[in-house]
């Protein structure tokens, strides 16, 4: 689970494995894998790296690492 900010200023936690897309439009524009799409305050780069951290930290980036060797 990743913590986001809405643009009115409310924070929000999201699980992270149903993130298909982000792009900035110039506003970080948050598609998920149920077709739902919500802005952000986080740029692009700030999700991804939240998206990294969380797959880190639950193993799953380690396990395609290896998987990859």
């Amino acid at each position: 689970m990743i913590t986001l900010t809405k643009l009115n200023g409310q924070s929000f936690t999201y699980n992270a494995v149903y993130i298909e897309q982000v792009q900035s439009n110039p506003d970080t524009t948050i598609t998920t894998a149920g077709g739902r799409t919500f802005l952000v305050l986080e740029s692009e780069e700030e999700v991804a790296l939240k998206v990294t951290d969380y797959f880190r930290s639950i193993g799953l980036i380690q396990a395609v690492d290896k998987a990859g060797e």
